[in-house]
């Protein structure tokens, strides 16, 4: 029974870069059935992502890969189509954003596998426990027990094999240490359509300012706050009558959804980073 695999690569952008790695996984027996391709006039590199059938063993279709990665110089990652990445969410008290991804996953409508819940609040260590995942309270009250809860997570994120960490409200600031450390594997969602209303009571300032559009972003955490590449942007039209409340309704749905959808690409292989913007192949 022949697998199934991903491969994604970034090089620079030369002539024949197609047709050798299509050549390499013909002599590998594979078949390719979905390819995206894209070639950057900015920064003069090229990137491509794969499905592959296959009935060689992983280590032989590696092997026929390794010599056209290395004559091109490419970056490279080869999995498995479907697999679920281990990923570990954050959180605070906002439990839209926790709720929709736990659901889907367990749905089987989000490919990710959630070992752990992280709260520096208690309060949603109920939810997690529905769906029957571990939850841990780590209160974070002073600089000290910052430093503290981030050793705590570079154990974790190492023992458990995470390769995905999703802030799904998580209102607190790493460090730009432990950023740069993870840079490319933390998303964050942000309450706004980037740049927009800042810090306390988003929505509350929103409304304030009569504005006809509300959004949301998911982007990869970087030691520059909110300033990450972005994945995904979405944003609802709201009128003059909605009220506070109503905007925070429709404000965490869009979150969620957005979330969700930045996390999908993410585990799928979707997401390529091309200096600060990202190659989103949907």
């Amino acid at each position: 029974m022949p697998s199934h695999w991903v491969l994604t690569f970034i090089c620079v952008d030369k002539p024949g870069i197609v047709h050798a790695i299509s050549g390499a996984i013909l002599a590998a027996n594979g078949n390719i059935t979905e390819s995206h391709q894209f070639s950057s006039a900015d920064t003069g590199r090229f990137f491509m992502r794969l499905q592959i059938e296959a009935t060689s063993a992983r280590v032989d279709f590696e092997s026929a890969l390794a010599p056209i990665a290395a004559k091109y110089e490419m970056e490279w990652q080869l999995d498995e189509v479907g697999r679920k990445l281990r990923t570990l969410v954050l959180v605070s008290k906002a439990a839209h954003c926790l709720n929709d991804m736990l659901f889907r996953s367990r749905a089987g409508q989000l490919p990710v596998e959630i070992p752990a819940v992280f709260g520096n609040h208690p309060e949603l260590g109920a939810l997690a426990e529905f769906y029957g995942v571990p939850f841990e309270y780590h209160p974070i009250v002073d600089n000290g027990s910052k430093l503290a809860f981030e050793h705590l997570l570079r154990d974790y994120i190492k023992t458990a094999d995470i390769e995905l960490i999703v802030l799904a409200r998580f209102m607190q600031i790493l460090s730009p240490e432990f950023c740069a450390e993870f840079e490319g594997r933390i998303v964050n969602i942000h309450h706004s359509f980037l740049p927009g209303f800042k810090g306390a009571n988003p929505y509350a300032q929103a409304h304030s300012r009569g504005v006809k559009l509300i959004g949301a972003t998911a982007h990869f955490v970087t030691p520059d706050l909110d300033e990450g590449p972005i994945i995904e942007q979405n944003v609802v039209r709201v009128e003059h009558d909605d009220s506070k409340k109503r905007l925070v309704e429709i404000g965490q749905d869009v979150e969620s959804r957005t979330l969700t959808q930045a996390v999908s690409w993410f585990a799928e292989h979707r997401v390529l980073l091309d200096g600060d913007r990202t190659i989103i192949f949907s």
